[in-house]
């Protein structure tokens, strides 16, 4: 495990990347996506998969969008090392507070961890005609698409991301939701080492 200090756009991050397994896990907003980079980190820790989270130790929150955040060593390293891409991010929708929209460029991986999730109390939601299009995660821009294979952008609302109504440090990501990225992970990493 690494830790590393960066700066983005006048933002000070701090930077956590282990390389392991063929599938990354990414936390690009967990100072601001609150339990994203915990849960990443849980099922990066129960799969073996390469995991790079993004926190603010200082200063106000800053969400610098995704296809901004790929210039620093860190996330280079990351996407040089992992072949597939699932990246954690958060969303605040009243209306859709159980949905979990499960973007990105890789289909095949995405309908792999809905599978996974479909057990849970969240309903995934695949058909990107149905994700709102700020959710979507196909640009090519964002780190989550520039991995060989592509990847998974996984857009979390609160009650997936946390077992706490008010922000609390570190967050505790339910269970279900950790045991369902876990099972989907697992089919992928399975994936890749048999290619």
């Amino acid at each position: 495990m690494r830790t590393e200090r960066v700066r983005i756009e006048g933002t000070d991050f701090l930077t956590t990347l282990t390389l392991g397994g063929p599938v990354g896990l990414l936390a690009l907003h967990g100072g601001v996506e609150g339990g994203t980079a915990e849960l990443a980190t849980e099922v990066a820790a129960r799969t073996g998969a390469t995991l790079l989270t993004f926190t603010q130790p200082t200063g106000p929150p800053a969400h610098i969008p995704s296809i901004r955040m790929s210039a620093c060593a860190p996330l280079r390293t990351f996407l040089s090392h992992a072949t597939l891409t699932i990246s954690l991010h958060g969303h605040n929708r009243g209306a859709t507070s159980r949905t979990i929209y499960v973007g990105g460029s890789n289909r095949p991986a995405a309908r792999v961890l809905a599978v996974a999730l479909a057990d849970s109390a969240f309903t995934p939601v695949t058909s990107l005609a149905d994700i709102p299009p700020p959710l979507r995660g196909l640009h090519p821009q964002n780190p989550v698409n520039q991995t060989r294979l592509g990847g998974v952008q996984l857009e979390l609302p609160v009650l997936a991301r946390t077992t706490h109504p008010a922000p609390t440090a570190p967050e505790i990501p339910p269970e279900e939701v950790v045991e369902g990225i876990v099972a989907g992970v697992g089919v992928l990493m399975g994936r890749e080492s048999g290619r």
